[in-house]
């Protein structure tokens, strides 16, 4: 009998209907349907106890890594409940599995799964049957619908008379690129590995012809990422039938990400004072981050471009949607929507940063998405592009993507999202300008134009290996192609300069006016010497010694010419904006036919080290050349950015080391450079090994050896990455890798 039938026997209710009287205070004990009440009563079903088998449903799933206590399970793909009962279960028993997610779960939202193992399917494609049953043990099978929201799921288990809550009652549902019916699906095991299992790689930095890499640990296994992330879905407000779609949740991830609209995740700086916070520069993984934005709510200080683009990897990856770090050599800020980048340059050769809204960053680190797009005609599924380095706005946030790279490639730049900014980033063409002082007034003369400059050795990390993939053609056609100017064409053919405003810490101020210039497809100059220049170092370019450098003109053709060159170097943050100005050259030279010569450019030490020490950014060694041709139009500008070269770190540890038992490893660096080096700090870091570390160094003086050590205790098989970091004022990083392997 149920609650509010009287029936005394269940002790539900103190009256039985039937006798009229409260059992046990006249209730007769002969009354036939009050004694049959009662002894049902006592054989009613009732849930004793959920196992959700979560060793078994994580290998399968391909979840096991993630450190929680929790089921975490991939959508579309069949997993296992163990439930036991206080009886044997019975044909007709009333048994369901609700599955509910939000705030007020409802069948009629889509939100509210009742699975009922004695039907095939409930509505929303989810399916549940009965594995075996034995004895008061039933083991179910569950598959959730392949379209279903992510995010985590509370279960109840409810028999005809109760309603059992299990402890660890939050089952958390992911994205699933094993299964062919969820629109993330990656048919290739290799590049699942890697752009979903891989918790540790790195990220290319430097600049176009001197790229190296940061070495970078995603963790997404780690403690509590799981759950910042899941934070971030809700904090996201998307609606839960959107959360069903990767392209809406990777698009509220680039924005949430950055906290520029919505106290996200990390908090940018670009001013080279981080007295705050964390610099930029001493972050090695994602983990710590999103910690410490989960336990406190509040944006993380500091991050730029690579910081953004690791954790989004990390969130991504975490959710279960393929996603890759992608570095853009060259990388164009286009503010006005013109495709083309206006270099300013003084009559020394230096770049002048305040004439220019644009810029051109030496990279420039977002991340590709893997994904089809079922809102797009055919064509357009495969690898998106997302940013969620804050750099202009979307649809009133600072977001960007997902955007096809098919339709960057083809210049179909109208498609959503942000194809326009995207396809810029890597096409935009160059235009270099003089200024020059005419009868005491300042006069603007065009050199040169440059089309092939943008966007260079677009880099990610190689599926399964630790080396550099260029993707570069999957962004676009060979630079000069009949094909890479059709799709300019195309895509100026869709652009309109739209007066966007630029971001006040990125890109330069003073602009030059209100002359809107069209998208237009611009074209190289056809050279009638042969002009050609090159920018090389003829010694190391280790800090605290000179910078010796030096700019080759060659001419090939017939005749004799007579260039004015002009060479510059300057110091420069990443982004491209000048620092220091640290010398100039100016010569005439005479070159015959086919020849060359060789101009040094000789940069003293105590020219930039103050400058070094001061800021708190790793800064680059730009050098930019004009040559001219006299008696000719010839005129050409060439630019070149190298970083400085630094001593290693050596990591000591035995190639293979056994699941929980102790190893060591240790850390060595030698000072090599001639200076030196102060207030040094070591951050090593190893996921499934031991936890962040760092050691204050001190002052290193030249010749100096230090060394560190940590005790590592194994909790994960399989190939580990330690990481380790020095800085110092006068140097800002210096990483080293190395891979163990942990057996059993």
């Amino acid at each position: 009998m149920v609650a509010g039938e009287g029936a005394c026997a269940s002790g539900l209710a103190q009256v039985c209907r039937h006798c009229l009287s409260v059992w046990g205070k006249g209730c007769k004990e002969g009354c036939n349907r009050c004694m049959a009440n009662r002894s049902a009563s006592a054989t009613d079903l009732k849930v004793t106890g959920v196992d959700y088998l979560k060793s078994e449903n994580g290998r399968l799933h391909h979840t096991d890594a993630y450190n929680i206590s929790n089921l975490v399970v991939r959508r579309g793909q069949a997993f296992q409940l163990q439930l036991t009962f206080s009886r044997e279960l019975r044909s007709t028993d009333k048994l369901a599995l609700r599955f509910g997610i939000g705030e007020k779960p409802m069948k009629i939202t889509g939100t509210l799964m009742s699975l009922n193992p004695r039907r095939e399917q409930d509505l929303g494609g989810w399916q549940i049957s009965i594995v075996e049953n034995n004895g008061k043990e039933c083991r179910l099978s569950v598959t959730s619908s392949p379209k279903a929201p992510v995010g985590k799921y509370i279960l109840n288990v409810k028999t005809e008379t109760s309603i059992y809550k299990p402890e660890n009652d939050a089952v958390y549902l992911l994205f699933n690129p094993w299964c062919e019916g969820d629109v993330v699906f990656l048919d290739d095991e290799a590049q699942r590995k890697e752009y979903v299992l891989n918790d540790t790689g790195c990220i290319y930095v430097g600049s176009a012809y001197s790229i190296y890499s940061r070495p970078w640990n995603f963790g997404q296994f780690e403690e509590f990422v799981l759950d910042a992330c899941m934070y971030l879905l809700d904090k996201s407000e998307l609606r839960l039938s959107r959360r069903r779609d990767p392209v809406f949740v990777s698009r509220a991830m680039s924005a949430l990400v950055n906290s520029n609209d919505d106290n996200g995740v990390v908090l940018g700086n670009w001013s080279g004072n981080y007295g705050n916070g964390t610099s930029p520069m001493d972050w090695i993984g994602s983990v710590a981050i999103l910690q410490k934005y989960y336990k406190t709510k509040k944006p993380v200080p500091y991050g730029q471009c690579w910081v953004f683009a690791g954790v989004l990897t990390t969130v991504m990856r975490c959710l279960g949607i393929p996603c890759r770090c992608v570095s853009n050599f060259n990388s164009a800020h286009d503010t006005d929507e013109n495709l083309r980048i206006d270099v300013y340059l003084n009559e020394r050769g230096e770049k002048l940063n305040w004439m220019s809204l644009d810029s051109i960053w030496n990279f420039h680190v977002w991340n590709d998405v893997w994904m089809k797009r079922t809102d797009l005609p055919t064509g357009f599924d495969g690898w998106q592009a997302i940013d969620a380095t804050p750099q202009e706005q979307s649809q009133g946030l600072f977001q960007c993507g997902p955007c096809p790279l098919k339709a960057v490639k083809d210049g179909d730049v109208y498609l959503p999202f942000d194809g326009k900014f995207v396809y810029a980033e890597v096409n935009a063409d160059k235009v270099y300008w003089i200024l020059r002082k005419v009868n005491g007034k300042d006069k603007y003369y065009k050199i040169s134009t440059e089309t092939r400059g943008v966007g260079v050795n677009i880099s990610t990390k190689a599926v399964g290996e630790d080396r550099r993939e260029d993707i570069t053609l999957q962004y676009k056609f060979p630079e000069g192609s009949e094909e890479e100017r059709e799709a300019m064409e195309k895509a100026c053919s869709f652009i309109r300069p739209s007066g966007m405003v630029p971001r006040g810490r990125f890109a330069s101020a003073m602009p030059m006016g209100e002359v809107i210039s069209r998208p237009e497809v611009l074209h190289e100059a056809i050279s009638q010497t042969g002009l050609k220049l090159e920018i090389s170092n003829t010694e190391a370019l280790y800090p605290g010694n000179p910078l010796e450098l030096a700019i080759t003109v060659k001419t090939s053709a017939p005749g004799s010419w007579t260039i004015d060159l002009t060479g510059s170097c300057q110091l420069q943050s990443y982004t491209g904006i000048i620092k220091a100005n640290l010398g100039y050259v100016k010569d005439t030279v005479v070159l015959d036919g086919k020849s060359e010569t060789q101009i040094p450019l000789k940069i003293p030490a105590d020219a930039y080290m103050q400058t070094l020490a001061l800021m708190e950014d790793e800064l680059l060694i730009h050098v930019t050349a004009i040559a001219e041709v006299q008696g000719t139009d010839d005129k050409l500008t060439k630019e070149t950015t190298m970083h400085f070269e630094y001593p290693p770190i050596v990591i000591e540890m035995p190639e293979t080391a056994r699941l929980n038992q102790e190893f060591t490893c240790a850390f060595i660096f030698k000072n090599k450079l001639n200076m030196t080096l102060t207030n040094c700090k070591l951050m090593v870091e190893g996921l499934g090994l031991f936890k962040v570390s760092t050691f204050d160094e001190g002052d290193v003086e030249p010749g100096r050896i230090i060394k560190s050590a940590v005790i590592c205790t194994p909790t994960r098989l399989g190939e580990k990455k330690i990481v380790a970091k020095l800085s110092s004022v006068q140097i800002k990083e210096i990483s080293a890798e190395k891979t163990i392997t942990i057996i059993e």
